[in-house]
């Protein structure tokens, strides 16, 4: 099948596109309000998109608390979703007002950054703390007006749990991180697999045929 994307037209009960663009990483991002409440919010339209320095972005439909906080404080921090907190990530997607300390509302402790205001979730295995660096607005494809912006943040501090290193490596299997498919869906990762790099000329791959399509 083919569809236009942005007509929409697929004719199927919900539009796959998140489903194609999957397993997404969770960006669990606590920040502080600048009365100091705590707001805690996942976002599936994440990911570090820098190295040197390291840079992550996430993408915001309209302005929400954890947009306006960082905007106006400076500061985020990105905390890492697994699967033992799985129901805590979901639980902190609900749309509570802004005066809610969303730390207490699903039940999760704050520990103190380092770096930032901002707490990361103490139960949480890892966490990225972050100073805030520009809000993007992406722009509509139609005369209609688009609320969504991408948020970038610079990575200053780094907190991971001793637990989850094996052999001076992250072991992800430990860490068991959580990643956003389409519709309802989740994933976690518990098993990995490598492969090294090609030098150059590349030797060729080969790939079995595939049927034709009908």
């Amino acid at each position: 099948m083919f569809y236009d994307a942005l007509k929409g037209d697929h004719g199927l009960p919900h539009d796959p596109i998140n489903a194609l663009v999957s397993p997404r990483p969770i960006g669990w991002i606590s920040s502080l309000s600048k009365s100091g409440v705590r707001n805690l919010a996942p976002y599936s339209y994440f990911n570090l998109v820098a190295g040197m320095p390291p840079i992550v972005m996430f993408g915001s439909a309209f302005v929400k608390d954890s947009q306006r906080n960082i905007e106006e404080t400076g500061e985020f921090v990105c905390n890492l979703a697994t699967w033992e907190l799985r129901e805590a990530v979901n639980a902190s997607s609900a749309p509570a007002p802004p005066e809610v300390d969303e730390f207490a509302l699903v039940g999760l402790d704050g520990a103190p950054s380092t770096l930032v205001r901002p707490p990361r979730i103490k139960q949480a295995v890892a966490a990225l703390e972050c100073t805030y660096l520009q809000t993007i607005p992406l722009p509509s494809a139609t005369a209609e007006p688009h609320f969504f912006s991408m948020v970038l943040g610079l990575v200053v501090g780094v907190y991971i749990d001793e637990a989850v290193i094996t052999d001076g490596l992250v072991d992800v299997t430990r860490i068991k991180p959580l990643s956003r498919l389409g519709y309802m869906d989740f994933a976690v990762v518990q098993e990995v697999f490598a492969m090294e790099r090609p030098s150059y000329p590349r030797t060729a791959v080969q790939v079995a045929p595939q049927p034709a399509a009908t």
